[in-house]
């Protein structure tokens, strides 16, 4: 895959094995996507950031996704997933795969190269503040 016109989203060297990146895309529908890419071992892939068991279930809720020994751990249920292939052999999410998101490793970089998708920002979709309340815990106003 082209690497050209792809964005960067970080190098090998600062995605430690057994450690993850938290981003967020564009699909093309306008819709945000968070994006957790992995370095698994020996591989460094990218799946949307949610169990198959509960898809409203976040493997990275912003602060890095639970790993070990390559496998990325759901925080609710337990189960593992592959970080290279994305495929869940046990607990309440067993037999289903991770959702994939092309990235290329090309000279130590690590490229977005998915054509579904276009790179939004790093981290994670920003909550929307506006909750039709007031902002302070009293509900006088002057």
């Amino acid at each position: 895959m082209e690497t050209d016109d792809a964005p960067c989203l970080t190098t090998v060297e600062n995605l430690p094995e057994n450690d993850s990146f938290l981003f967020t895309v564009r699909e093309r529908d306008g819709s945000e996507e968070e994006v957790v890419l992995v370095h698994g071992d020996d591989c460094i892939t990218a799946w949307k950031n949610f169990c198959q068991h509960e898809t409203d279930q976040r493997l990275d809720r912003g602060f890095g996704a639970a790993m070990r020994d390559g496998d990325i751990i759901c925080p609710k249920h337990g189960s593992m997933f592959d970080g290279c292939s994305g495929h869940c052999d046990n607990g309440k999410a067993a037999g289903s795969t991770l959702v994939p998101v092309d990235v290329t490793v090309d000279d130590g970089a690590v490229y977005l190269t998915d054509r579904t998708c276009e790179f939004a920002h790093e981290g994670g979709i920003e909550e929307d503040d506006e909750d039709d309340m007031p902002s302070s815990s009293s509900h006088l106003s002057f």
